[in-house]
Protein backbone atom coordinates (compact mmCIF):
# COMPACT_ATOMS: atom_id res chain seq x y z
CA UNK A 1 0.00 0.00 0.00
CA UNK A 2 1.41 3.39 -1.01
CA UNK A 3 2.66 5.64 2.02
CA UNK A 4 0.17 8.86 2.19
CA UNK A 5 1.34 12.20 3.14
CA UNK A 6 1.63 12.58 6.78
CA UNK A 7 -1.13 15.80 7.46
CA UNK A 8 -0.79 17.43 10.82
CA UNK A 9 -4.86 18.23 10.93
CA UNK A 10 -4.39 19.26 14.92
CA UNK A 11 -2.82 21.56 14.08
CA UNK A 12 -4.86 23.98 11.70
CA UNK A 13 -7.83 22.40 14.07
CA UNK A 14 -6.14 23.22 17.51
CA UNK A 15 -6.22 27.09 15.92
CA UNK A 16 -9.16 27.59 14.60
CA UNK A 17 -10.74 26.16 18.02
CA UNK A 18 -8.64 28.10 20.02
CA UNK A 19 -9.55 31.40 17.85
CA UNK A 20 -13.13 30.26 18.69
CA UNK A 21 -12.38 30.25 22.01
CA UNK A 22 -10.65 33.26 22.56
CA UNK A 23 -13.74 34.92 20.82
CA UNK A 24 -16.35 33.49 23.58
CA UNK A 25 -16.02 36.94 25.35
CA UNK A 26 -17.21 38.44 22.82
CA UNK A 27 -19.71 36.08 21.57
CA UNK A 28 -21.75 35.71 24.55
CA UNK A 29 -21.56 39.89 24.75
CA UNK A 30 -22.51 40.91 21.40
CA UNK A 31 -24.46 37.71 20.15
CA UNK A 32 -27.41 39.57 18.33
CA UNK A 33 -24.56 41.26 15.65
CA UNK A 34 -24.72 39.94 12.81
CA UNK A 35 -21.37 40.38 12.71
CA UNK A 36 -20.39 38.58 15.68
CA UNK A 37 -22.58 35.73 14.84
CA UNK A 38 -21.75 35.14 11.20
CA UNK A 39 -17.77 35.27 12.56
CA UNK A 40 -19.07 32.40 15.14
CA UNK A 41 -20.46 30.67 12.72
CA UNK A 42 -17.80 30.61 10.31
CA UNK A 43 -15.37 29.70 12.95
CA UNK A 44 -17.45 26.38 13.78
CA UNK A 45 -17.76 25.54 10.45
CA UNK A 46 -14.49 25.54 9.64
CA UNK A 47 -13.29 23.49 13.29
CA UNK A 48 -15.92 21.35 12.34
CA UNK A 49 -14.87 20.66 8.79
CA UNK A 50 -11.44 19.81 10.12
CA UNK A 51 -12.16 17.29 13.13
CA UNK A 52 -14.44 15.50 10.69
CA UNK A 53 -12.17 14.70 7.70
CA UNK A 54 -9.59 13.97 10.27
CA UNK A 55 -8.44 10.10 9.29
CA UNK A 56 -8.79 9.08 13.04
CA UNK A 57 -12.22 10.78 13.11
CA UNK A 58 -13.60 9.23 9.74
CA UNK A 59 -12.86 5.62 10.85
CA UNK A 60 -14.91 6.79 13.91
CA UNK A 61 -17.59 7.62 12.29
CA UNK A 62 -17.73 4.75 10.23
CA UNK A 63 -17.62 2.49 13.25
CA UNK A 64 -20.33 4.63 15.31
CA UNK A 65 -23.13 5.19 12.66
CA UNK A 66 -22.47 1.72 11.51
CA UNK A 67 -22.78 3.66 7.80
CA UNK A 68 -19.36 3.33 5.35
CA UNK A 69 -18.15 7.03 4.10
CA UNK A 70 -20.28 8.63 6.33
CA UNK A 71 -17.97 11.51 7.27
CA UNK A 72 -18.86 12.71 3.23
CA UNK A 73 -21.43 14.08 3.46
CA UNK A 74 -20.85 15.85 6.68
CA UNK A 75 -18.05 17.09 5.99
CA UNK A 76 -18.91 18.81 2.58
CA UNK A 77 -21.86 19.92 3.91
CA UNK A 78 -19.77 21.74 6.59
CA UNK A 79 -17.50 23.43 3.68
CA UNK A 80 -20.38 24.53 2.16
CA UNK A 81 -21.49 26.26 5.02
CA UNK A 82 -18.76 27.62 5.58
CA UNK A 83 -18.61 28.65 2.33
CA UNK A 84 -21.95 30.34 2.14
CA UNK A 85 -20.79 32.14 5.82
CA UNK A 86 -17.63 33.47 3.98
CA UNK A 87 -19.36 35.13 1.21
CA UNK A 88 -21.73 36.27 3.27
CA UNK A 89 -19.17 37.80 5.62
CA UNK A 90 -17.39 39.53 2.94
CA UNK A 91 -20.56 41.22 1.40
CA UNK A 92 -21.29 42.53 4.94
CA UNK A 93 -17.60 44.11 4.77
CA UNK A 94 -17.57 45.47 1.30
CA UNK A 95 -21.27 46.65 1.43
CA UNK A 96 -23.44 49.15 3.15
CA UNK A 97 -26.47 47.48 4.58
CA UNK A 98 -29.69 47.98 1.93
CA UNK A 99 -32.79 45.74 0.86
CA UNK A 100 -30.62 44.94 -1.87
CA UNK A 101 -27.58 43.36 -0.14
CA UNK A 102 -30.11 41.41 2.50
CA UNK A 103 -31.72 39.90 -0.57
CA UNK A 104 -28.44 38.70 -1.94
CA UNK A 105 -27.67 37.18 1.66
CA UNK A 106 -30.38 35.15 1.63
CA UNK A 107 -30.37 34.03 -2.21
CA UNK A 108 -26.85 33.05 -1.08
CA UNK A 109 -28.06 31.29 1.81
CA UNK A 110 -30.81 29.69 0.11
CA UNK A 111 -28.49 28.45 -2.64
CA UNK A 112 -26.33 26.64 -0.33
CA UNK A 113 -28.53 25.07 1.69
CA UNK A 114 -30.14 23.42 -1.65
CA UNK A 115 -26.56 22.12 -2.13
CA UNK A 116 -26.43 20.71 1.29
CA UNK A 117 -29.73 19.05 0.64
CA UNK A 118 -28.08 17.48 -2.10
CA UNK A 119 -25.16 16.59 -0.88
CA UNK A 120 -27.10 14.04 0.95
CA UNK A 121 -29.83 13.20 -1.28
CA UNK A 122 -27.01 12.05 -4.00
CA UNK A 123 -25.02 10.14 -0.83
CA UNK A 124 -28.01 8.12 0.53
CA UNK A 125 -28.71 6.97 -3.24
CA UNK A 126 -25.05 6.47 -4.31
CA UNK A 127 -23.58 2.29 -3.01
CA UNK A 128 -20.64 3.40 -1.55
CA UNK A 129 -20.04 -0.08 0.96
CA UNK A 130 -16.17 0.37 0.77
CA UNK A 131 -15.10 2.71 3.64
CA UNK A 132 -12.26 5.09 1.96
CA UNK A 133 -10.43 7.12 4.61
CA UNK A 134 -8.22 8.84 1.89
CA UNK A 135 -8.87 8.50 -1.72
CA UNK A 136 -12.98 8.34 -1.82
CA UNK A 137 -13.08 11.13 -4.12
CA UNK A 138 -10.94 9.24 -6.97
CA UNK A 139 -12.22 5.64 -5.87
CA UNK A 140 -15.65 6.63 -6.14
CA UNK A 141 -15.04 9.07 -9.13
CA UNK A 142 -17.37 6.94 -11.58
CA UNK A 143 -20.11 5.49 -8.72
CA UNK A 144 -23.31 6.50 -10.24
CA UNK A 145 -25.02 9.30 -7.61
CA UNK A 146 -21.24 9.44 -5.13
CA UNK A 147 -19.69 11.03 -8.70
CA UNK A 148 -22.78 13.77 -8.49
CA UNK A 149 -22.19 14.05 -4.80
CA UNK A 150 -18.51 14.35 -5.30
CA UNK A 151 -18.40 16.98 -8.18
CA UNK A 152 -20.95 19.21 -6.24
CA UNK A 153 -19.53 19.65 -3.24
CA UNK A 154 -15.94 20.50 -5.16
CA UNK A 155 -18.14 22.88 -8.00
CA UNK A 156 -19.72 24.62 -4.73
CA UNK A 157 -16.28 25.15 -3.07
CA UNK A 158 -15.02 26.26 -6.78
CA UNK A 159 -18.02 28.58 -6.81
CA UNK A 160 -17.25 29.90 -3.71
CA UNK A 161 -13.12 30.47 -4.36
CA UNK A 162 -13.56 32.18 -7.47
CA UNK A 163 -16.77 34.59 -6.99
CA UNK A 164 -14.51 35.48 -3.15
CA UNK A 165 -11.09 35.71 -4.95
CA UNK A 166 -12.91 38.33 -7.85
CA UNK A 167 -14.43 40.28 -4.65
CA UNK A 168 -11.56 40.72 -3.11
CA UNK A 169 -9.51 41.59 -5.83
CA UNK A 170 -12.19 44.09 -6.96
CA UNK A 171 -12.95 45.31 -3.46
CA UNK A 172 -9.11 45.61 -2.02
CA UNK A 173 -7.96 48.93 -3.31
CA UNK A 174 -10.79 51.04 -1.80
CA UNK A 175 -9.75 49.33 1.51
CA UNK A 176 -8.17 52.14 3.64
CA UNK A 177 -7.97 50.31 7.57
CA UNK A 178 -4.81 48.31 7.66
CA UNK A 179 -6.22 45.46 9.25
CA UNK A 180 -8.81 45.28 7.18
CA UNK A 181 -6.28 45.32 4.69
CA UNK A 182 -4.46 42.73 6.16
CA UNK A 183 -7.62 40.58 6.52
CA UNK A 184 -8.31 41.06 2.81
CA UNK A 185 -4.99 39.90 1.48
CA UNK A 186 -4.90 36.62 4.02
CA UNK A 187 -8.52 35.82 2.45
CA UNK A 188 -7.52 36.36 -1.42
CA UNK A 189 -4.70 33.95 -0.37
CA UNK A 190 -6.74 31.80 1.24
CA UNK A 191 -9.75 31.21 -1.23
CA UNK A 192 -6.38 31.31 -3.94
CA UNK A 193 -5.20 28.21 -2.06
CA UNK A 194 -8.76 26.90 -2.28
CA UNK A 195 -9.22 27.01 -6.24
CA UNK A 196 -5.71 25.05 -6.38
CA UNK A 197 -7.32 22.74 -3.86
CA UNK A 198 -9.78 22.47 -6.42
CA UNK A 199 -8.64 22.21 -9.61
CA UNK A 200 -6.33 19.51 -8.09
CA UNK A 201 -8.72 17.09 -7.21
CA UNK A 202 -10.84 17.67 -10.50
CA UNK A 203 -7.79 16.62 -12.53
CA UNK A 204 -7.04 13.51 -10.59
CA UNK A 205 -11.02 12.63 -10.74
CA UNK A 206 -10.60 13.20 -14.29
CA UNK A 207 -7.80 10.96 -14.70
CA UNK A 208 -9.82 8.32 -13.22
CA UNK A 209 -12.51 8.80 -15.62
CA UNK A 210 -10.27 8.19 -18.65
CA UNK A 211 -8.56 5.47 -16.68
CA UNK A 212 -5.51 6.57 -15.51
CA UNK A 213 -4.01 6.58 -11.79
CA UNK A 214 -3.27 10.10 -10.91
CA UNK A 215 -4.52 9.09 -7.26
CA UNK A 216 -1.30 11.01 -5.80
CA UNK A 217 -2.97 14.58 -6.29
CA UNK A 218 -5.88 13.66 -4.61
CA UNK A 219 -4.33 12.00 -1.48
CA UNK A 220 -1.20 14.21 -1.40
CA UNK A 221 -1.15 17.13 -3.28
CA UNK A 222 -4.54 18.81 -2.75
CA UNK A 223 -5.14 18.03 1.26
CA UNK A 224 -2.31 20.56 2.22
CA UNK A 225 -3.86 23.33 -0.10
CA UNK A 226 -7.22 22.80 1.66
CA UNK A 227 -5.82 22.73 5.08
CA UNK A 228 -3.96 26.60 4.32
CA UNK A 229 -6.61 27.78 2.89
CA UNK A 230 -8.90 26.97 5.67
CA UNK A 231 -6.15 28.92 7.64
CA UNK A 232 -6.05 31.65 5.71
CA UNK A 233 -9.55 32.46 4.78
CA UNK A 234 -10.36 31.93 9.09
CA UNK A 235 -7.10 34.12 9.90
CA UNK A 236 -9.07 36.70 7.05
CA UNK A 237 -12.16 36.90 8.83
CA UNK A 238 -9.91 36.87 12.54
CA UNK A 239 -7.73 39.67 12.18
CA UNK A 240 -9.85 42.72 11.09
CA UNK A 241 -11.47 42.02 14.68
CA UNK A 242 -9.02 40.53 16.99
CA UNK A 243 -6.52 43.11 15.20
CA UNK A 244 -7.80 46.47 16.81
CA UNK A 245 -9.08 44.36 19.99
CA UNK A 246 -5.39 43.29 20.52
CA UNK A 247 -3.60 46.45 19.59
CA UNK A 248 -6.27 48.36 22.02
CA UNK A 249 -5.17 45.97 24.73
CA UNK A 250 -1.64 46.30 24.32
CA UNK A 251 -2.10 50.05 24.63
CA UNK A 252 -4.73 50.19 27.63
CA UNK A 253 -1.74 47.72 29.39
CA UNK A 254 0.71 50.12 28.89
CA UNK A 255 -1.38 53.05 30.05
CA UNK A 256 -2.34 50.87 33.48
CA UNK A 257 1.47 49.74 33.96
CA UNK A 258 2.24 53.36 33.48
CA UNK A 259 -0.33 54.54 35.97
CA UNK A 260 1.06 52.43 38.72
CA UNK A 261 3.61 54.47 40.37
CA UNK A 262 1.10 57.54 40.90
CA UNK A 263 -1.75 54.86 41.49
CA UNK A 264 0.17 53.72 44.69
CA UNK A 265 1.52 57.20 45.54
CA UNK A 266 -1.55 58.52 45.90
CA UNK A 267 -3.09 55.11 47.69
CA UNK A 268 -4.02 56.73 51.30
CA UNK A 269 -5.21 59.89 49.99
CA UNK A 270 -8.50 59.16 50.15
CA UNK A 271 -9.53 55.53 51.23
CA UNK A 272 -12.15 54.38 48.54
CA UNK A 273 -16.16 54.12 49.64
CA UNK A 274 -16.05 50.95 48.45
CA UNK A 275 -12.89 49.26 47.17
CA UNK A 276 -13.05 47.38 43.79
CA UNK A 277 -12.81 43.86 44.03
CA UNK A 278 -10.49 42.27 40.60
CA UNK A 279 -11.41 38.99 39.23
CA UNK A 280 -9.83 36.92 37.06
CA UNK A 281 -12.09 37.81 34.08
CA UNK A 282 -12.52 41.61 34.95
CA UNK A 283 -11.67 42.86 31.73
CA UNK A 284 -8.77 45.05 31.39
CA UNK A 285 -10.49 48.37 30.24
CA UNK A 286 -12.18 48.25 33.23
CA UNK A 287 -9.65 47.99 35.38
CA UNK A 288 -8.11 50.54 33.44
CA UNK A 289 -10.89 53.16 34.14
CA UNK A 290 -11.35 52.28 37.43
CA UNK A 291 -7.61 52.94 38.45
CA UNK A 292 -7.48 56.29 36.19
CA UNK A 293 -10.99 57.33 38.38
CA UNK A 294 -8.81 56.41 41.62
CA UNK A 295 -6.18 58.39 41.02
CA UNK A 296 -8.52 61.95 39.63
CA UNK A 297 -10.45 61.18 42.78
CA UNK A 298 -7.13 61.78 44.83
CA UNK A 299 -6.06 64.54 42.73
CA UNK A 300 -9.41 66.37 43.58
CA UNK A 301 -8.91 66.11 47.45
CA UNK A 302 -4.60 67.32 46.97
CA UNK A 303 -5.49 70.27 45.09
CA UNK A 304 -5.36 72.50 48.49
CA UNK A 305 -2.30 70.98 49.12
CA UNK A 306 -0.38 71.63 45.32
CA UNK A 307 2.18 74.48 45.90
CA UNK A 308 2.93 76.49 43.03
CA UNK A 309 5.85 78.40 43.82
CA UNK A 310 7.21 74.71 44.22
CA UNK A 311 6.46 73.87 40.62
CA UNK A 312 8.19 76.99 39.79
CA UNK A 313 11.18 75.72 41.43
CA UNK A 314 11.33 72.10 40.39
CA UNK A 315 10.53 73.54 36.64
CA UNK A 316 13.92 75.54 37.00
CA UNK A 317 15.65 72.74 38.71
CA UNK A 318 14.74 70.08 36.21
CA UNK A 319 17.94 68.58 34.58
CA UNK A 320 19.30 71.05 31.70
CA UNK A 321 19.04 68.53 28.85
CA UNK A 322 15.10 67.88 29.41
CA UNK A 323 12.99 69.39 27.00
CA UNK A 324 10.64 71.84 28.40
CA UNK A 325 7.65 69.51 28.33
CA UNK A 326 9.82 67.11 30.59
CA UNK A 327 10.87 69.40 32.77
CA UNK A 328 7.08 70.47 33.25
CA UNK A 329 6.12 67.19 34.11
CA UNK A 330 9.35 66.74 36.55
CA UNK A 331 7.42 69.81 38.00
CA UNK A 332 4.23 68.43 38.40
CA UNK A 333 5.94 65.23 39.74
CA UNK A 334 7.46 67.16 42.94
CA UNK A 335 4.61 68.55 43.33
CA UNK A 336 2.21 65.96 43.64
CA UNK A 337 4.46 64.32 45.52
CA UNK A 338 5.08 67.28 48.16
CA UNK A 339 0.97 67.39 48.05
CA UNK A 340 0.69 63.65 49.44
CA UNK A 341 2.98 64.03 51.93
CA UNK A 342 1.77 67.48 53.36
CA UNK A 343 -2.18 65.76 52.85
CA UNK A 344 -0.35 63.03 55.11
CA UNK A 345 0.94 65.06 57.53
CA UNK A 346 -2.14 66.26 58.46
CA UNK A 347 -1.33 70.31 57.52
CA UNK A 348 -4.48 72.75 57.63
CA UNK A 349 -5.73 72.98 54.18
CA UNK A 350 -7.36 76.08 52.98
CA UNK A 351 -11.58 76.04 52.80
CA UNK A 352 -11.62 78.15 49.23
CA UNK A 353 -9.40 77.97 46.34
CA UNK A 354 -8.78 80.49 43.91
CA UNK A 355 -8.96 80.68 40.27
CA UNK A 356 -5.54 79.86 39.65
CA UNK A 357 -5.21 77.06 42.27
CA UNK A 358 -7.66 75.52 40.45
CA UNK A 359 -6.71 76.12 37.19
CA UNK A 360 -3.69 74.38 38.54
CA UNK A 361 -4.99 71.71 39.59
CA UNK A 362 -7.02 71.01 35.89
CA UNK A 363 -3.30 71.13 34.37
CA UNK A 364 -2.05 67.79 36.95
CA UNK A 365 -5.37 66.34 36.08
CA UNK A 366 -4.64 66.25 32.34
CA UNK A 367 -1.03 64.94 32.86
CA UNK A 368 -1.70 62.13 35.19
CA UNK A 369 0.01 59.52 32.18
CA UNK A 370 3.60 61.31 32.13
CA UNK A 371 2.89 62.49 35.69
CA UNK A 372 2.93 59.13 36.29
CA UNK A 373 6.05 58.36 34.24
CA UNK A 374 8.43 60.73 36.19
CA UNK A 375 7.22 58.70 39.59
CA UNK A 376 8.65 55.24 38.06
CA UNK A 377 12.06 57.33 38.81
CA UNK A 378 11.60 58.09 42.66
CA UNK A 379 15.51 59.30 43.12
CA UNK A 380 14.77 62.12 40.23
CA UNK A 381 11.90 63.50 42.03
CA UNK A 382 13.18 63.45 45.88
CA UNK A 383 16.40 64.41 44.56
CA UNK A 384 14.66 67.68 42.67
CA UNK A 385 12.61 68.39 45.73
CA UNK A 386 15.66 68.02 48.35
CA UNK A 387 17.49 70.46 46.47
CA UNK A 388 14.77 73.16 46.43
CA UNK A 389 13.48 72.66 49.31
CA UNK A 390 16.06 70.77 51.66
CA UNK A 391 12.85 67.73 52.24
CA UNK A 392 12.61 64.52 50.64
CA UNK A 393 9.36 62.75 50.75
CA UNK A 394 8.09 60.48 53.54
CA UNK A 395 8.31 57.27 50.72
CA UNK A 396 11.84 57.80 51.10
CA UNK A 397 12.36 57.99 55.06
CA UNK A 398 9.87 54.74 55.37
CA UNK A 399 12.17 53.46 52.73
Amino acid sequence: MSAYFHIPYALPTAFLAIALLLKLPTIVRAWRDPNVKATTLLLGFATAVLVVITPVNIERLNRGTGVPNIASPWAYSFLTAFGATALTMIMRWREEPSAGRQRRMRLIYWIYTGIIVMLWVTFLLARVPEPRIYDLDTYYASTPWMSEHILLYLGAHMATSAVATYMLIKWFPEVENRWLRSGVVFLQLGFASGLVFDVVKLIAISARWSGRDWDILSTNIAPPFALLSGILVAMGFIVPQAGPLQQKWVRDRREYWRLRSLWRAVGEVTPSSAPARFGLWMPLDLRLVQRQQRIHDALRVLVPYFDQDLYQRAHRAAPSGYAEDKARDVARAVTVRAAIDAHRAGVPRPETLTDQQLKFGTDIHEHIDTIAQVLHHPRLVDGIRQRVTGTESADTHAS
